[in-house]
């Protein structure tokens, strides 16, 4: 069965997170210890939630493109993660990757219950990362044919390609977020990315 999306470019400037500052491993054992005095104090999860908040408004707003019911969905996020931080368990990746699952569980949720059009922002950085060619062809053209593909791509592929090339996380996060194993986080990434692909060629059907 076909998505049914609404598929807008959006400026890198504007909308593209930045994934420039990658957690390092005695960082995320630092902030474990963040995340276990706001399981015992939740006044402590200030700290978290001014970490965080922008990464996730951006993460959500690349799949609503509408600022009010960004602002909404995020609030509820930072509720629920308030509401379940002492079921929190540590799993060696950032925080955050635990804020993106329940980002994107709202967001799909909003989508189910109101039955509107899915949006998926993407620029030309999307379209350089998952086509490599050696003589570009014109960019409106394939981030239009880009569109139509992901259309046809079923939820969970989109989602995959979305975690791993328009938001650049690592394996071991988009595992956490998509709550599989590692190597399968992988492999079902390149079989979705596969699935993209032969879907943009000239004769994907």
């Amino acid at each position: 069965m076909l998505m049914n999306l609404q598929t807008k470019s959006i400026t890198a400037k504007n909308a593209r997170m930045n994934h420039s500052n990658k957690m390092s491993a005695q960082a995320i054992e630092a902030e474990w210890v963040e995340i276990q005095a706001a399981q015992d104090d939740p006044a402590l999860f200030r700290p978290l939630y001014d970490r965080y908040f922008e990464s996730i408004f951006r993460f959500i707003y690349r799949r609503t493109a509408d600022e009010a019911l960004t602002s909404d969905i995020c609030s509820r996020v930072f509720l629920k993660a308030l509401q379940k931080i002492r079921g929190y368990t540590f799993q060696g990746v950032p925080f955050s990757s635990w804020l993106y699952r329940l980002a994107s569980n709202e967001v799909a949720q909003y989508y189910r219950q109101q039955k509107k059009q899915r949006v998926i922002s993407i620029d030309d950085a999307h379209i350089n990362s998952i086509i490599d060619q050696e003589d570009p062809e014109d960019q409106s053209f394939l981030i239009q044919r880009m569109i139509e593909a992901l259309k046809q791509l079923k939820e969970k592929d989109l989602i995959l390609i979305e975690l791993r090339f328009f938001e650049e996380r690592p394996f071991k996060e988009i595992a956490e977020i998509t709550e599989i194993t590692e190597s399968n986080a992988k492999m079902k990434t390149y079989r979705a990315l596969e699935k993209l692909k032969k879907l943009m060629s000239n004769d994907g059907e």
